[in-house]
């Protein structure tokens, strides 16, 4: 019998085990709805790299004689429609552990009627809802939710079958979208399944063994980049836990990581939109309608390490780990706006940009989420650019006025009086200062 497999966040062909599921019962028919609710929110970066990704899977399945069939609407319509026309009994899918996917699903679940909707899998290693305290209640911090997880395993990567697949390729879609329009220089990976891999093998040949000692460096940019492949599916973690030795538990942690705030935001699905600490919604907050905020997004501060990640972000569609965790810190500490506006443009620009790994990620920075950084852990954007980025190379990377000042000197320009860069920005504020206005405001609230 014909199944249709439903791709979402699981765009590759190989470590799949609802793709296995469903090639077990006879052709299938690989679908992709273009779902307004979800692209709407994503930015020109995640888009184009969505549409190239999709172009890269549609020619795999045709190498094999299939197609990627791909419609455009709700899920709740178009999935069921698409498997009566293949008069298909079943449809696979991995399943979603979201707030948006898991109302979708039991939608699309009941407009199936008799067709059945069969979850195999999902997009982590361990699902989430999987890993529990000993009473039975999820976690909350990240430490023993990590070794729970760790003991509870996960299953090696399923064999690879693309090969032997019978590919229903008859039914009617639309086109791949063309890609938006991408700023001048503005250059994606590699999309696709195959180049996952290869940035995996070679990441894994060039840099995993330093990860440990240089993962907080921008300025020599030694991380895996893999995030933007585990957002779309291209390649599925436990493939890369499969490769990890006894020395790499570094990495392995912030593979954990994706998969703690992933269980927390199933468990806490309010929490994409709330503080997970309500207490400090109570907070005195600047409005994001401001210069202060524009200055933010447009990495114009006048503060080096915030500007170069801020830049970054809008040339790269990327931000260095430690760079997001400084700006995330400075918008919220320093220029007192609320984490969502960050967290919303994030999402707007970050081509690896997951609800889950950003929302919480920037409640742990506020202060104000589960595990959460202390709120009066506020960084210094002057120190945290001397420490993590000690020549200013990276700086003077995407802060093109700063290139003409050698060394650490591109951290504190003000200090070189006539001959500091006439065209960067004055700081839009004095930490010091705004450092004891978050901190008396947190006071207020604290009791």
């Amino acid at each position: 019998m014909t199944s249709v497999l439903w791709l979402r966040r699981d765009l590759r062909l190989r470590d799949h085990p609802a793709l296995h599921e469903a090639a077990k019962r006879g052709p299938v028919a690989a679908l992709f709805v273009l779902d307004q609710r979800l692209l709407a929110p994503a930015g020109d970066p995640r888009l184009a790299f969505l549409y190239r990704t999709l172009r890269a899977l549609d020619g795999q399945l045709r190498e094999h004689g299939g197609r990627l069939l791909v419609r455009r609407g709700n899920p709740v319509v178009e999935v069921p429609k698409a498997a009566r026309e293949a008069a298909a009994e079943s449809v696979h899918v991995s399943a979603d552990f979201g707030p948006y996917g898991r109302q979708r699903d039991e939608a699309v679940e009941q407009a199936l009627g008799d067709i059945a909707l069969v979850r195999t899998g999902s997009p982590y290693a361990v699902a989430p809802g999987r890993v529990r305290k000993q009473d039975g209640t999820p976690f909350k911090v990240y430490t023993p939710f990590y070794r729970a997880w760790e003991q509870h395993g996960w299953r090696a990567p399923a064999s690879v079958i693309a090969g032997r697949v019978e590919w229903h390729a008859e039914l009617a879609g639309v086109d791949i979208p063309d890609e938006p329009s991408l700023p001048a220089g503005l250059a994606l990976p590699e999309p696709g399944e195959d180049a996952a891999l290869a940035a995996w093998r070679a990441y894994r040949k060039a840099a995993l063994a330093a990860y440990a000692e240089v993962r907080n460096r921008p300025d020599l940019d030694r991380t895996s980049h893999m995030s933007v492949y585990l957002k779309w599916g291209c390649v599925h973690p436990r493939t890369l836990l499969a490769d990890l030795g006894p020395d790499d538990e570094v990495f392995r942690r912030e593979i954990a990581w994706r998969e703690f705030y992933a269980s927390v935001l199933y468990d806490w699905p309010e929490s994409a939109r709330s503080y997970f600490q309500p207490a400090l919604a109570k907070m005195t907050y600047a409005p994001a309608d401001t210069k202060a905020f524009r200055a933010w997004q447009e990495g114009r501060t006048g503060y080096p390490i915030v500007d170069a990640g801020m830049r970054q972000l809008l040339a790269q569609g990327w931000m260095h780990n430690r760079v997001r965790m400084i700006v995330a810190s400075f918008l919220v500490k320093d220029l007192h706006i609320e984490w969502q506006h960050g967290a919303r443009h994030f999402m707007q620009h970050l081509v690896d940009a997951d609800l889950a790994s950003n929302q919480h990620g920037w409640q742990w920075t506020a202060g104000t989420g589960t595990d959460a950084s202390p709120y009066y852990r506020i960084f210094n954007p002057i120190t945290q650019g001397l420490k993590f980025d000690p020549d200013g190379d990276y700086v003077r990377r995407f802060v093109p006025e700063l290139r003409g000042v050698a060394g650490k000197a591109a951290h504190e320009p003000w200090d070189l009086g006539d001959d500091r860069a006439a065209d960067y920005p004055e700081r839009i504020v004095d930490h010091a200062l705004e450092r004891t206005v978050a901190l008396d405001r947190y006071n207020a609230v604290r009791g």
